[in-house]
């Protein structure tokens, strides 16, 4: 058994967790309180604390498609929940959403899940019929549309449900890639590994607008806060992801991840010597092999990381 707030490894007969103190519940309990089967309702929320119950399936969520097209999601070691998510589809296009859900608003993992597959359903259904770019913006914003859906509930002190999403359309040897937040693209290879995307947050900002050095606002408690997401307190008119095209040089990875992964390895050299590493070159392997490394790194975080392998 593993505490359900802290991660730690408790007796099978533990009632309380030793380190944080979490009373220890039933499979049909509360993850978060300890409650029994009965103080939780239809909907999976309890009645005492409010925390919504999360099915264990989405602990880890492993999706392959085929050798060049997989990823993982997995819910760390400190995290009670897992709150992001990942959808893929294959085909002569390659299509890769991701998303993590920003933990201070409400039932983040459904922001989550509801951003990547609507993204991820529109960009397939309309793949032909607008250009990568108005393609990738319009899937955007119909993914916020589905965020607002969300039913907010009352008396929650916590902001609306929010997340941040990057995905990537592949085809013709070239990747198409948006995104809002600090979720990150990669191009991992044996040469000219990079970083393709740049976070949308206070530390960007503030470095790229000379008001801090790099070293300086990594120690700042605004370093990790975003400045673009999807929620419902984003208009439609005000979304703005960052758009860009990459020509695949050579084979390799289109990696694609949360900062649950990017946070242990944050430079695309770091990345690319790990995928060296692997025994295995496909695209499931990879990602098992990413995902595992960040929680052998302590795995504080979530960690998503979604792959397609271009081979030549």
């Amino acid at each position: 058994m593993q505490c359900s707030k802290c991660g730690e490894s408790l007796l099978i007969d533990a009632k309380f967790c030793e380190s944080c103190g979490t009373p220890t519940t039933s499979e049909s309990g509360c993850q978060k309180c300890g409650v029994g089967i009965t103080e939780i309702d239809a909907d999976g929320y309890c009645l005492q604390c409010g925390y919504r119950q999360v099915s264990p399936e989405r602990d880890r969520l492993e999706v392959l498609h085929n050798s060049h097209l997989a990823g993982v999601s997995d819910r760390g070691l400190r995290h009670r929940r897992n709150e992001d998510f990942l959808a893929l589809n294959p085909g002569d296009t390659q299509i890769i959403v991701v998303c993590d859900g920003v933990s201070s608003s409400d039932q983040p993992e459904i922001a989550s899940r509801t951003a990547a597959t609507s993204a991820c359903e529109y960009l397939t259904q309309y793949l032909t019929a607008d250009s990568p770019h108005i393609l990738i913006k319009s899937a955007i914003v119909h993914a916020l549309k589905s965020v607002c859906d969300i039913p907010i509930r009352e008396g929650v002190n916590s902001d609306a449900p929010s997340t941040t999403i990057v995905t990537a359309i592949v085809q013709n040897g070239v990747a198409t890639i948006g995104w809002l937040g600090d979720s990150r693209a990669y191009w991992i290879a044996e040469e000219n590994s990079q970083q393709l995307t740049q976070d949308h947050s206070w530390l960007t900002e503030v470095v790229e607008a000379g008001e801090m050095s790099q070293a300086e606002a990594e120690k700042s408690p605004h370093a990790h806060a975003i400045t673009r997401w999807l929620g419902a307190d984003v208009k439609v008119e005000e979304v703005f992801p960052s758009i860009i095209d990459f020509t695949i040089p050579s084979s390799g990875y289109i990696l694609l991840c949360t900062d649950g992964l990017w946070n242990y390895a944050p430079e695309a050299e770091a990345l690319a010597a790990l995928v060296k590493n692997s025994p295995q070159k496909d695209a499931i392997a990879v990602s098992r092999l990413l995902a595992d490394f960040a929680r052998n790194c302590g795995g504080h975080d979530n960690i998503t990381v979604g792959i397609y392998y271009h081979e030549r």
